[in-house]
């Protein structure tokens, strides 16, 4: 799965979070699995991810809230969160932050609250997100601008400038990537737009059987997944001194991430918090 353990070692994959600080108060990208996550796993989440693919190890420390708290912040502190997409590794921690304005496209809206299909009803839990009240869905084109290459790009209601919505949909009908501009250039959460850090490898594409064949079964758009994913090496490969693109599960690429923050040790985002266990948001 991960690359780094053979067939026998289990995998070290993140659910990878950001915190930024802006003048109004915090904003949050993707929330990972939140406090009745760990409290109540099996009323949450499916059977079939909880105790077949991913078998996720979920500690209270580990959570967005929680570790928000440790740099000394309330939840209430936390006024946006920008969602890469609505699955339950991404979403689970909405209920921590019940004053948060919740910012997706509007395909993943429609996705999530209909859950159509068996896949979608796996991957979709209601239970995550059903007392949210202050939702800003965002259509998928309509709109002339551009970045990077990247089109139908979505300022987003109420945030700075320096925080877009990127439509890259594929692994899930709604599916976006999130940038955010910092002093030292831009950042791309990709989200689960790729799985593995072989993949934006710009001279030649690598992916790890594993997560090559959960990544066919989660997909919703074979075709835009892989456009996107084209578009995305591209991307590293014509302007990765300017971007820095990381994904949500690829655990060396957060470690990196995590290295990159100690060394500025200046930056309007907050800390990145590391994590070995599996599946664990980290900020």
């Amino acid at each position: 799965m991960d690359g780094r353990r053979g067939f026998r070692g289990p995998a070290a994959l993140t659910c990878h979070c950001l915190l930024v600080e802006a003048a109004n108060g915090l904003i949050l990208v993707d929330t990972g699995f939140g406090l009745e996550d760990v409290l109540h796993p099996h009323a949450r989440q499916s059977p079939l991810f909880l105790d077949l693919l991913c078998r996720p190890q979920l500690y209270e420390g580990s959570t967005a809230i929680r570790q928000v708290e440790r740099l000394g912040f309330k939840a209430e502190d936390v006024r946006d969160i920008v969602l890469t997409h609505l699955d339950f590794d991404h979403a689970g921690g909405l209920d921590d932050f019940p004053h948060a304005r919740v910012h997706l496209l509007a395909d993943e809206y429609r996705a999530a609250t209909a859950r159509k299909s068996p896949l979608d009803r796996q991957r979709y839990r209601p239970a995550q997100w059903l007392h949210e009240a202050h939702w800003v869905t965002y259509p998928t084109g309509g709109t002339n601008e551009r970045w990077y290459g990247f089109e139908c790009v979505r300022d987003l209601k109420g945030l700075p400038p320096e925080i877009l919505l990127v439509p890259l949909t594929g692994h899930t009908l709604g599916h976006a990537g999130v940038a955010v501009r910092s002093e030292d250039g831009w950042l791309l959460h990709a989200g689960d737009a790729y799985f593995f850090h072989g993949e934006m490898d710009p001279d030649r594409y690598r992916c790890t059987p594993g997560l090559h064949l959960y990544q066919r079964l989660m997909q919703k758009d074979r075709r835009q997944r892989w456009h996107n994913l084209r578009r995305l090496r591209v991307l590293k490969k014509s302007h990765g001194e300017e971007v820095t693109l990381f994904c949500a599960h690829d655990s060396l690429e957060f470690e990196r991430m995590e290295a990159r923050e100690k060394r500025t040790d200046a930056s309007p985002l907050a800390s990145f918090v590391t994590s070995e266990q599996p599946l664990q948001p980290s900020l």
